[in-house]
């Protein structure tokens, strides 16, 4: 699961740490659904975790679905918003908020790229 954390027309991007699966590319943020878990209890969960912010997790804005060598995916990305706490940086190498605009200008991880072109597709409607 994966967070679409919007901050007026720019939303959330953090980048990978350098020591795992896809080093410094950026990705939304979000991790795995713990068992008895939904969707959304995840997202608040992992971003508490990794962000200390607690989200208000919205609709669903897209599902990809995507194989890397090592792990097969399906990424749901939600809409959401903070709800509480301020962002700190826990994990990731970095965070940065960007415009759909702004896309092109950072190495994302490739799950991301059918959500991107739809990110950019709505932007220019």
């Amino acid at each position: 699961m994966a967070a679409l954390v919007w901050d007026g027309g720019r939303f959330l991007i953090c980048q990978r740490p350098a020591n795992k699966a896809r080093a410094l590319l950026w990705e939304f943020p979000g991790g795995k659904v713990e068992p008895g878990e939904s969707h959304e209890q995840a997202l608040v969960r992992e971003c508490r975790e990794e962000l200390g912010v607690t989200l208000q997790v919205n609709d669903l804005y897209f599902t990809a679905i995507h194989r890397y060598p090592d792990i097969h995916i399906r990424l749901c990305l939600y809409n959401c918003i903070i709800a509480a706490g301020t962002l700190t940086m826990r994990e990731h190498a970095a965070l940065t908020w960007i415009t759909p605009a702004e896309i092109d200008g950072y190495a994302f991880c490739p799950a991301d790229e059918d959500i991107l072109k739809q990110l950019k597709q709505d932007a220019n409607t």
